[in-house]
């Protein structure tokens, strides 16, 4: 329910900085004491923050009362008391915006009183969009007393009006009735298929609400069991029934989302779409053709229904929806975590969109100006069937716009592809519509201009555009989603893409092919055998995020030779003839350089091998396959459990992945001997862990770790530690890394180590800080801490994956290999080191060190320094240039963090020799 504010506005005005909320409430409430109240009639009940209404009052004391003693109030409080916000004075401070347009009178010579209110804009505006104004607008939203008000007899009369952003806006917990209203409607009207299910729980464990909507369950069960497996497996014979005319009849969904929270009208068009499709037999629209005509569309439901199945996903983020933020309670952007997906509302929702695979997508987003709608503008991601999606985008989108315009005030809309040149592309695959590209989808991003009345029609309207559009369009619209599969089946690198895909010179460069044919690989191999593959446990994340993202993925059932190289048994095989191979490759493969272009919108490296690190092999056959009859596919991934010799009284852990990192924090919240190993000995390399076997064996199925037998734990040299005291004073991502990892975090007095990606500490002495990105880099350069000390940025925001060398000796980089790929988006990089540092990474000095990403000038690096670490009189400083925990997707880095926080942790006393019992 919408809170309920009595007066809040006015003694705003006067008490905001020294009256709390619920004080001036409960002042408000207590200004007028009456004896009796009456019905006051109000001409409407719903009043906007962003449209003036005029409300016509009526009220019948039963008597004849002094017109000049009533006063009209609205939530306890005198209307000229309501006043709009000064921004300059950042307070409620200007002009009344409720009016009096007609003084109280009697009716007709009857003791009936009538008035004529004019309910203004509190902001000034009719678009809250601008951000200034969207973080406080929703603090005036709820149910209000609105009275004419006669103190000398102490009777009132009273109606309860609502003040609302407009008239269809929803907090978060009035969805779920208001979608089973109108199930309980339709049920009543209809024989129409409608289900409700929640395809997980945000953070803060508030249910995802998503609908369907469709002919009946047939229709759903045709399409689910039927059409789309057989549009996956054998899309050729789907694609030759649509030609000949043998399809008979079939439906395929379309999908509305919501992501952003905070750009209100991508959740509220849903209800409105919901309400009409689920309960109305026609739905009629009007749509501004390009020659400015208008044209009335009238849609059958049922008739529509015959042939789409609707789907609705209200939001990813009912956090951001009660909290008014755009980003989920941990500080991400969902909107950026598509691809990546670290965050529990994109793991959860993304399954479903898989598990759907629907034709079309529409996102509802604010506000840039000009009605945007996609597709985008290059550079365009290689692993889109680019020709196939826009033949049905472009023209789809244009019905959008038209339709988006023609139902609301708006008089103009463009494509994002037509009117930009860059800085709006779709290279980063993380965007919900983008994403739902490479599953085949025509996936579009809205962008009304304003947050307002209007902008809640456009958006309402532009999705009746689209579901015009795929009604009158469907077959040839499916075939094209047909097409795209049958290439992906046949491992087809079509040219047709090529013309497409163009550098900033507009000159085509097609998909790089390098020395290959294809675009595409045969395969990629994920092996998991310790001799090929340096991360098995990412591994498994790996084989678990493409299975649920409806990617195919084998396992191999007998030792295979590839090249000169033999994988045992086991090694997961993500076949590249399937119908999602597109999804499959942006995921896995290197990427491409972009940096010739001068805007990009965000980051667009994703490459899970090389920022989760974990080694993967790119297969082209050529001529046999050598994996025939030697794979079987895998529908789950099945972890095995960590072996522990428990008959040993010491065990190393080995220092390669992120579940050893979270373990060994286990032990240590748990009390237990920890030891980190000083020299390399007994094949154990410096920066892996020693713990007693009793303490780690109980674990052996929680994690995924490689032990082996400690022989003598008293030659080889070894730091017992306590758990370590970390703060952090940086970004919300990376707390959010720090916590997975394991950390406990504290205050900066408390901690012995502090982490940022933003500022320097508090206090120093004493410490270990570590900071990461070219903001620390500034602060610590402009702070004189550190003479010597040079670096250079580009940009924050330009973004390289490159090769790096790495000091492995040195313990800070434990676990890692001499020649890694290091990832950033700082556009930084170090040019001078203090005396007396260590340097523990740079970028190679060969001339292909750049890899993939968008960063004009990072030539500049070539050579330079990555990290060092310096040890002051009372303080160690260790300094990153690149990034360790971005989005928490870079989580190959991860273990330079928490090798930076072990180091700074305090001795322990060592077990002593033998113990082997809790």
């Amino acid at each position: 329910m919408k809170r309920f504010l009595v007066g809040f506005l006015a003694l705003f005005m006067v008490f905001a900085t020294a009256v709390p909320l619920s004080a001036q409430a409960v002042q408000s409430a207590e200004t007028v004491q009456v004896a009796d109240t009456v019905e006051l009639d109000v001409s409407r009940s719903i009043l906007s923050l962003t449209e003036i209404r005029d409300v016509t009052i009526e009220a019948d004391f039963g008597r004849e009362v002094d017109l000049e003693g009533l006063e009209l109030q609205f939530g306890g409080k005198a209307l000229d008391e309501w006043k709009q916000w000064d921004a300059a004075a950042r307070s409620y401070s200007g002009k009344p915006f409720i009016l009096v347009k007609k003084e109280p009178h009697f009716v007709d010579g009857t003791t009936k009183i009538a008035a004529e209110l004019e309910f203004g804009l509190p902001f000034g505006t009719d678009d809250l969009s601008p951000r200034s104004i969207r973080v406080i607008y929703k603090e005036l939203l709820g149910d209000y007393e609105l009275a004419l008000v006669d103190s000398e007899n102490e009777v009132k009369a009273a109606a309860t009006v609502e003040l609302n952003v407009y008239d269809e806006f929803q907090e978060w917990d009035e969805i779920k009735p208001t979608i089973d209203r109108i199930f309980e409607e339709a049920h009543e009207l209809n024989d129409r298929y409608l289900h409700y299910e929640s395809p997980g729980k945000s953070v803060e464990g508030k249910e995802m609400h998503l609908v369907v909507l469709a002919k009946d369950e047939d229709a759903v069960n045709n399409y689910l069991e039927n059409t789309l497996p057989a549009a996956l497996e054998t899309p050729e014979d789907l694609l030759a029934k649509l030609k000949d005319g043998t399809m008979g009849d079939y439906q395929i969904p379309i999908w509305f989302n919501n992501i952003h929270p905070d750009e209100v009208e991508g959740i509220d068009f849903q209800t409105g779409l919901l309400k009409k499709f689920a309960l109305e037999t026609e739905v009629t629209f009007t749509t501004t053709n390009e020659d400015g005509t208008d044209e009335e569309v009238v849609l059958n439901v049922d008739e529509v229904l015959d042939h789409i199945i609707f789907i609705f996903n209200f939001s990813h983020n009912p956090d951001g929806r009660v909290h008014n933020t755009r980003a989920n309670v941990n500080g991400f952007d969902l909107n950026r975590d598509n691809a990546y997906q670290t965050q529990v509302e994109t793991i959860q929702l993304n399954q479903v969109i898989a598990k759907w695979t629907p034709l079309a997508m529409m996102e509802g987003h604010g506000y840039v100006k000009g009605f945007l709608i996609e597709p985008a503008t290059p550079p365009h991601n290689p692993n889109f069937e680019y020709d196939l999606l826009m033949e049905g985008m472009i023209p789809q989108a244009h019905a959008m716009g038209q339709a988006g315009i023609g139902s609301s005030g708006l008089t103009s809309y463009f494509l994002a592809s037509e009117e930009y040149e860059d800085g709006w592309d779709d290279m980063g695959p993380s965007y919900t519509p983008i994403f739902s590209m490479l599953h085949g989808t025509l996936g579009h991003t809205v962008e009304v201009p304003t947050l307002s009345q209007d902008a809640y029609y456009a958006m309402v309207g532009a999705g009746l555009g689209m579901i015009n559009y795929v009604f009158e369009n469907k077959d040839d619209l499916y075939a094209r989603q047909l097409e795209i599969f049958d290439r992906g089946v046949k491992g087809e690198d079509n040219r047709a893409v090529d013309p497409l895909l163009t550098n900033a010179a507009g000159e085509s460069i097609g998909r790089v092919r390098g020395e290959h044919e294809n675009f595409f690989p045969d395969y990629y191999v994920l092996p998991t055998d310790p001799r090929n593959q340096k991360n098995v446990s990412e591994v498994y994340n790996m084989v678990e995020y493409l299975i649920r993202n409806g990617v195919k993925v084998e396992r191999t059932t007998k030792n295979v030779k590839i090249g000169q190289t033999t994988y045992p048994k086991g090694a997961y095989i993500v076949p590249m003839k399937q119908a999602k191979r597109g999804l499959a490759n942006a995921m896995l493969y290197a990427g491409d350089d972009v940096s010739d272009w001068n805007a990009m919108y965000d980051p667009v490296v994703a490459n899970f091998p090389a920022l989760r690190g974990f080694d993967i092999v790119d297969v082209r056959m050529g001529g046999e396959d050598v994996l025939e009859g030697l794979t079987e596919q895998v529908t789950e991934v099945a972890v095995p459990s960590s072996e522990v010799d428990a008959k040993k009284a010491m065990q190393v852990l080995k220092n390669v992945n992120n579940d050893t990192i979270r373990l060994v924090n286990e032990l240590l919240k748990d009390g237990k001997h920890v030891g980190i190993v000083q020299e390399d000995k007994f094949g154990f390399k410096v920066g892996d862990f020693v713990v007693r076997s009793v303490d780690v064996a109980p674990f052996k199925d929680d994690y995924v770790f490689e032990a082996a037998v400690l022989p003598a734990y008293q030659a080889i040299d070894m730091k017992w530690i306590a758990a370590p005291k970390v703060a952090s004073n940086g970004s919300d991502q990376l707390i959010f890394s720090l916590k997975e990892l394991g950390f406990n975090l504290t205050d900066e007095n408390q901690a012995d180590v502090i982490v940022s990606d933003s500022n320097l500490p508090k206090e120093l002495a004493g410490k270990t800080f570590v900071g990461i990105g070219n903001s620390v880099l500034r602060a610590v350069h402009q702070a004189g801490l550190l003479e010597g000390f040079e670096y250079k940025t580009t940009r924050s925001g330009h973004e390289g994956l490159i090769k790096a060398t790495v000091d492995v000796a040195h313990p800070l980089m434990a676990g890692y290999r001499p020649d890694e790929l290091f990832y950033t988006t700082r556009g930084s990089w170090i040019t001078a080191v203090p005396e007396g540092a260590e340097v523990l990474a740079k970028v190679k000095a060969t001339d292909d060190f750049y890899v993939a990403g968008w960063w004009p000038g990072h030539e500049g690096a070539k050579g330079q320094t990555l990290a060092f670490t310096q040890k002051l009189d009372n303080a160690t400083i260790t300094l990153f240039a690149n990034d360790l925990a971005f989005r928490a997707h870079t989580k190959h880095y991860y273990r330079m963090l928490a090798n930076s926080i072990f180091a700074a942790a305090e001795e322990a006393p060592a077990p002593k020799p033998g113990a082997n019992k809790n």
